[in-house]
């Protein structure tokens, strides 16, 4: 079934997960998507199926840790559809270990993708949303900034910076224009699992997602739920985890 209104929303980390059921399932209800990511066959591959499926779909490699990149892609909203109604800040990159570690390269990935990503989103979104009198902010963030626990610090703490970054925009932007959601999933199927280089977390993480994690489907569902309300309703922060979840 089609929303009555058609929402463009451009979405980064959108070749799989979490970004590519949102993408997919907001093209279902008749909005159109713009869809950014690392990887091109992964971004094809989501494209394919939405388009398949007769959704309004475009695609554009970038990288959130540029800001030209990030840039690229809500102009090439604006240019493809006349406008940007939504901007949804998924990509994000998980570097688990204990801190003792000192996995500096992994520390400054997060913090380039996980923390900067989304601030060069608002920098690049802003102005088009304030020419156009409304927009709308859904940065994913997670449960792990949430209930802090060993191996995750410094993801968490990437996660609980764009926390707080949000809750200062928020109330620098209470004129009725801008609207943010911050959406904090738990355990979900998707790569995370992949980006941790210690074979017994990785294992651990594995075993967890095999055994409670919910489809990123169900975050996709916030996300739709958080963007169709009406203008004067905005939805702050959402948590969504497994029933079963500690």
């Amino acid at each position: 079934m089609h929303n009555e209104i058609s929402l463009v929303v451009a979405i980064t980390g959108a070749g799989t997960g979490i970004g590519a059921a949102t993408a997919e399932l907001l093209a279902r209800q008749g909005h159109r998507v713009v869809l950014g990511a690392r990887r091109e066959h992964r971004l094809a591959d989501v494209a394919e199926r939405i388009s398949a499926g007769g959704g309004s779909v475009r695609t554009a490699v970038i990288d959130v840790a540029r800001y030209d990149d990030v840039q690229r892609l809500v102009e090439m909203a604006v240019d493809e559809f006349g406008r940007l109604d939504v901007l949804v800040s998924n990509a994000g990159i998980s570097r688990i270990g204990p801190i003792a570690d000192r996995d500096l390269a992994g520390w400054s990935a997060m913090i380039e993708v996980n923390l900067r990503g989304v601030l060069h989103g608002i920098a690049a979104a802003l102005p088009v949303f304030r020419a156009q009198g409304a927009g709308h902010f859904v940065t994913i963030l997670s449960t792990s900034g949430l209930k802090i626990v060993p191996h995750q610090g410094v993801y968490a703490a990437t996660k609980n910076a764009v926390r707080t970054l949000l809750e200062a925009f928020r109330q620098e932007n209470t004129d009725g224009v801008v609207r943010t959601t911050g959406i904090s999933p738990g355990m979900v199927h998707t790569e995370l699992a992949e980006s941790i280089d210690d074979p017994s977390l990785r294992a651990q993480i594995r075993e967890q997602m095999a055994d409670f994690g919910i489809p990123p489907e169900a975050v996709a569902r916030a996300v739709a739920f958080a963007i169709t309300q009406p203008r004067d309703v905005e939805i702050g922060d959402i948590t969504i985890r497994p029933t079963v979840q500690n």
